[in-house]
C-alpha cells in the first residue's frame, strides 16, 4: 500500500506586523522585569520579540536535528539547576545609555528574573552561562616546572591545573545601538545585514519594531581567574587579555602567528596577578582570521608565501588585501561590552599590542594602566613576519619600531608551490 504523504504544513512568516502577546523589550532599563526578556527561539511565533534564533551558527544544527527526527520542535529547556556558579552583577554599566549593545546583560539570569513569564508559557532562553572549570595547558605546566609559577592549591594545583570561573555568551544585538557603534544608519545596518546574509531574515528590513537581532555567528567566553566579583573593583588589580580566535595556533599549534603564544603568556600573567591578590581575565571571541575566516586565512598564506620575494613585512597586510579586499574585519567596537558586563572600569595590566583594541577599550570609558607586550623569546621564527608588520603598522611595543618599508627580506620557511 502506498504511504499516505503527511498533511500539508504552512510556512510561517515573521515578516509581517503582529506579535500581540510578545513581551515589550526596552533595551538599557535598570532591572530585569523593565527590561524585558529576550523571546527568541520558540513555537509560539506570537512570543517572539527579537529577530533571528539562538545558538547562534548552532541554530542551523538545530534545524538539521529537527528535520532528521531527532528533536522535537515542541522541546523546552529543563532548567533546574542551571543556574550561575558565580553571580555576575547587575553593574551601573548595564543601565548606562549606549554601554552595552551586543550582547544580553540579564542573559543568565533568565530563570529567576523571568519565572512569572516562564511559568505563563514563553519560551525564554539563558544567552549567558556561568561555570567553573580547571584549565590544563602543557605551557602552565612548563612554566611551573621552570618556576615562572608556583603551586598554591587554591589558583594552581601542584599538577598545573588553573581554577577558573567560565562564562559563555551569545550574541545579542540592539540593532539601533550597533549602528550608532559603526556610525551608520539603522536603516543602513539592517538593510546591509539583509543582503548580505542573502536575505535570510526579512523580518531585518520588514520589522522596524523588532530592535533586537541575535545573529548567526559565535559568540565568545570568558576566563576568570580569582573572584569575578572583584573585576568590578578598580582598586583590585586586573590582568586581562582580549584574544581573537586562532583555530590553527591556539587548538594546533600552528607557527605562523603568535596566538597561542600570547593566550598561553597572558593566562601565565592572569594566574601570577590573582596569586598577587589580584584577577585575571581572559576574553576568547570567535572571529577566526580576523573575522574573514579560515579558508581566507589559508588563502592568504598561501599567496605571502608564493609571492615574489618571498614573505615579507612590507606586504603583510598587502595580501590580506588583495584576497579578501579588507585588512581585517574583527571592527573591535562591540568588543567592549563584555568588559562593562563584568563591571570593568579599570584594566591594570592589558596583555596586548594591539592598537585596535587599546583603543576600543579606552576609548569605551575603562582605563588602561601597563600595556604587556609578547617576550621576544615566545615569537615562533615563522610568525616574525608578523609582528615585525603589526608593530610596524602601530602595534604596541616596548622596543624599537621598525619600518615596514624597509623590512623587505623573506623570512620564515617558504611554502612549496
Amino acid at each position: 500500500m502506498p504511504v499516505e504523504a503527511p498533511p500539508p504544513r504552512h510556512i510561517r512568516l515573521t515578516s509581517h506586523a503582529g506579535g500581540d502577546s510578545a513581551p515589550p523589550i526596552v533595551w538599557g532599563a535598570a532591572t530585569a522585569a523593565a527590561r524585558g526578556p529576550i523571546v527568541g527561539t520558540t513555537t509560539t511565533r506570537a512570543h517572539r520579540n527579537v529577530i533571528g534564533t539562538h545558538s547562534g551558527s548552532y541554530s542551523v544544527y538545530r534545524a538539521l536535528a529537527v528535520a532528521a527526527g531527532a528533536l522535537s520542535r515542541e522541546h523546552r529547556a529543563d532548567l533546574t539547576d542551571t543556574a550561575p556558579t558565580d553571580l555576575i552583577g547587575p553593574y551601573p554599566q548595564w543601565s548606562e545609555p549606549g554601554r552595552i549593545v551586543s550582547l544580553d546583560p540579564w542573559g543568565a539570569l533568565v530563570a529567576a528574573a523571568y519565572a512569572d513569564e516562564l511559568v505563563a508559557g514563553y519560551d525564554i532562553r539563558p544567552s549567558i552561562a556561568i561555570t567553573k572549570a580547571h584549565v590544563i595547558l602543557p605551557e602552565v605546566i612548563e612554566a611551573l616546572q621552570a618556576g615562572r609559577l608556583r603551586a598554591d592549591g587554591k589558583f594552581l594545583t601542584a599538577g598545573g591545573a588553573a581554577t577558573v570561573t567560565k562564562a559563555a555568551i551569545e550574541p545579542v544585538w540592539y540593532l539601533p545601538g550597533v549602528a550608532r557603534r559603526f556610525g551608520c544608519s539603522e536603516s543602513e545596518l539592517r538593510r546591509v545585514l539583509f543582503e548580505e546574509t542573502g536575505g535570510m531574515y526579512p523580518e531585518l528590513v520588514t520589522r522596524s519594531d523588532l530592535e533586537v537581532f541575535l545573529p548567526p555567528i559565535g559568540g565568545q567566553t570568558v576566563y576568570i581567574f580569582g573572584n569575578p566579583r572583584d573585576l568590578a573593583d578598580p582598586g583590585v588589580e586586573l590582568t586581562a587579555r582580549v584574544h581573537d580566535e586562532c583555530n590553527g595556533s591556539d587548538v594546533f599549534g600552528s607557527d605562523i602567528c603568535t596566538c597561542r603564544p600570547y593566550l598561553t603568556h597572558a593566562i601565565e600573567e592572569c594566574i601570577q596577578g590573582a596569586q598577587r591578590g589580584g584577577v585575571g581575565l581572559v576574553s576568547y571571541s570567535r572571529k577566526e582570521g580576523r573575522a574573514l575566516g579560515e579558508v581566507t586565512k589559508f588563502l592568504v598564506y598561501n599567496a605571502r608565501k608564493r609571492q615574489v620575494g618571498g614573505d615579507t613585512a612590507e606586504k603583510y597586510f598587502v595580501r590580506t588585501e588583495c584576497v579578501a579586499g579588507v585588512q581585517d574585519m574583527r571592527f573591535q567596537e562591540l568588543m567592549p561590552d563584555v568588559l562593562h558586563w563584568l563591571g570593568v572600569r579599570k584594566i591594570h595590566r592589558l596583555v596586548s599590542m594591539s592598537n585596535m583594541k587599546y583603543d576600543a577599550i579606552s576609548g569605551s570609558g575603562i582605563e588602561v594602566g601597563e600595556r604587556v607586550n609578547i617576550p621576544d623569546s615566545l615569537i615562533p621564527a615563522d610568525a616574525r613576519v608578523e609582528m615585525d608588520a603589526k608593530v610596524a603598522a602601530g602595534y604596541f611595543t616596548s622596543g624599537e619600531v621598525p619600518d615596514a618599508h624597509e623590512l623587505t627580506k623573506p623570512k620564515g620557511r617558504g611554502l612549496e608551490p
